[in-house]
């Protein structure tokens, strides 16, 4: 295993073997492809190929060189070419019978002291060692895909694999310009282990019909910033692929939260099995194809739909920072806004934040001077909710705490006019809660702003089983007038989002607490390896961890899924104080301000 590996085997010249053999000869590596399919070889030669050209195009590689990355690939469809490979890297269907089988003919064929890697991210690596004549030399080696653009790799030790077989696909990993990520063997691994259990939930959602396809994608996108929503995303993996990997990992978790949904199975069975076939949770213009037609399920303009109310005015309850978001993007919208707080010492601060605002948005060149003037001049400042009796929309951004949101709903009921919309920004407690401390129910629904408000484009509209349809129909009318994308969900616990979010940050969590894996690796694999803008441990610091754990319990009560437990060290953190950034300390320190 002291050899240098330079003569590297891909057995299976699928995407990810194509891609990974690319990043092999690109590095100057020696690259054998190898696959039954003649016609799967010729592909990979072609797409090899195709890269390259569009390389040296863009200036990134000279002809010379492209000449030299294609002489250094040759493809064979016989394994007996892997003899002389140093490394081996399988990336042949996710079955333990083809794995094994592979594993027990390249035994008979390659040096004892070659690696053997697999690519797997759903089977046990351990079992997989078993059938080697040499368990010590096999190792996982899970690329993302695609290979060439993912910057992560997880190397996968089992409690056979011999240190020098780690130490050298780890110094591989960096040579190929990739950051590795040491991980022990269990479904999933790090980044898969969390990818697959959010994207199981968001299918089950879509399943329930709580949501439409169209709005989990967008709220996952808009509201997280992930770079594709879960739908598209399962759809891009392939849905029996995600099938098989949501399979392995609930096989040993036992954890509901991996139970694949029903419809992944009615899906897979019926061939939809995402874009390779044409057709998944989204309809595509053709096999292989990434652009989504419109099919039977695409949202329609309904020329029925109810009409909305007339709001001129608008009323924000709240003296945070939520509060004044809310406030300015109303104001910017052309809207006239009475922002009141318990006093008017608090108002003041909380237009002050405004103007504070407005004034970084001229500085950056985004707004103009008198555009700001014209915004804040639309802002009134008010010590008392009595000033809300000639709005036509009032919207609560108060402390997240029912009794609290009660008492000024039932205020607002008093206060405000007939036909006024009350709105509850809150991300976590019942809409109908807030409706019922009211004589007119019908008038509430949630209108769940993301933070900073004037950055985020994602607004929740939770209507109850109680909101009238001219309500629902309001609060998406003025969304489109602020510039913000409406996404329609029920009133239950965590809406679309916080839903999806906080049990993959939750997980995360455990992942720790049980010694899996370190706070730097998971947060570099989630960033690396699923393209999030943050890490969980990153986010969880900014959201607060006593405002995430409020959330899992909010989503444990209501689910009653014991995988929504809140995990221990969450509780054990809050409890010692420790609540992110604004203690200084929550899974990092940071430098007091």
């Amino acid at each position: 295993m002291d050899t240098p590996l330079s003569t590297i085997a891909v057995v299976g010249l699928g995407t990810m073997g194509t891609g990974i053999a690319e990043v092999l000869a690109r590095a100057g590596r020696e690259v054998i492809g190898i696959d039954i399919s003649e016609a799967a070889a010729r592909q990979a030669v072609a797409a090899l190929e195709a890269s390259t050209a569009r390389a040296v195009q863009k200036g990134r590689i000279t002809e010379g060189e492209r000449h030299d990355v294609l002489a250094r690939f040759r493809t064979f469809s016989d394994l007996q070419a892997a003899a002389d490979a140093q490394l081996v890297i399988e990336v042949v269907p996710e079955s333990y019978e083809i794995k094994q089988q592979l594993f027990r003919e390249l035994d008979a064929i390659t040096s004892p002291t070659a690696i053997l890697a697999t690519g797997t991210n759903a089977l046990s690596v351990t079992r997989l060692a078993a059938e080697s004549q040499h368990p010590e030399r096999v190792i996982g080696l899970h690329f993302f895909n695609p290979a060439p653009a993912m910057k992560l790799v997880e190397v996968v030790s089992s409690v056979l694999t011999a240190p020098p077989a780690v130490e050298a696909v780890t110094a591989l990993a960096r040579e190929l310009g990739k950051e590795p990520v040491a991980v022990g063997d269990r479904p999933g691994f790090v980044a898969d282990g969390l990818l697959f259990g959010y994207l199981n939930q968001a299918a089950a959602m879509y399943e329930a019909s709580y949501a439409s396809r169209e709005d989990i994608d967008a709220a996952m996108k808009l509201g997280c910033g992930l770079p594709m929503g879960p739908l598209a995303l399962l759809d891009l993996i392939g849905v029996d692929t995600a099938r098989t990997v949501l399979e392995a990992m609930y096989s040993e978790s036992h954890d509901r939260l991996h139970a694949p949904a029903p419809i992944l199975k009615q899906l897979s069975e019926a061939g939809l099995t995402g874009r390779k076939s044409g057709r998944g949770f989204y309809t595509y213009a053709a096999t292989g194809s990434q652009t989504v037609v419109p099919d039977a399920k695409t949202p329609q303009e309904s020329s029925g739909a109810a009409a909305g109310r007339t709001v001129r005015s608008v009323g924000v309850a709240g003296s945070g920072t939520m509060a004044s978001g809310i406030a300015e993007v109303f104001a910017k919208a052309g809207y006239d806004v009475v922002l009141a707080a318990r006093s008017q010492e608090k108002a003041d601060t909380a237009k002050g934040r405004i103007a504070k605002s407005l004034e970084r948005s001229v500085t950056k060149g985004r707004l103009t001077a008198e555009a700001r003037d014209e915004t804040l001049a639309r802002v009134t400042a008010a010590g008392s909710l009595d000033s809300f009796d000639d709005v036509d929309l009032a919207v609560e951004a108060v402390a997240e705490d029912l009794a609290v949101k009660q008492q000024l709903f039932a205020t607002l009921d008093k206060v405000c006019k007939p036909g006024a919309v009350l709105a509850t920004t809150t991300s976590s407690l019942p809409v109908v809660a807030c409706a019922r401390a009211t004589s007119r129910p019908q008038d509430v629904i949630g209108m769940h702003f993301f933070n900073p408000a004037p950055a985020m484009k994602l607004v929740e509209v939770v209507r109850t089983v109680l909101t009238d349809d001219d309500v629902h129909a309001t609060v998406r009318e003025v969304c489109g007038k602020i510039r913000k994308h409406p996404v329609d969900c029920g009133d239950r616990a965590g809406f679309i989002v916080n839903a999806l979010l906080f049990p993959y940050l939750n997980n995360a969590i455990k992942m720790v607490g049980e010694h899996y894996a370190s706070l730097d690796d998971i947060d570099a694999a989630m960033k690396l390896g699923g393209g999030y803008p943050m890490g969980p441990f990153e986010l969880l610091d900014v959201v607060g961890l006593d405002v995430s754990l409020a959330i899992e319990k909010v989503l444990h009560s209501e689910f009653r899924d014991p995988g929504l437990a809140p995990a221990p060290l969450l509780e054990h953190l809050v409890a010692a104080g420790c609540l992110g950034r604004k203690t200084g300390r929550g899974f990092r320190e940071y430098a007091r301000r």
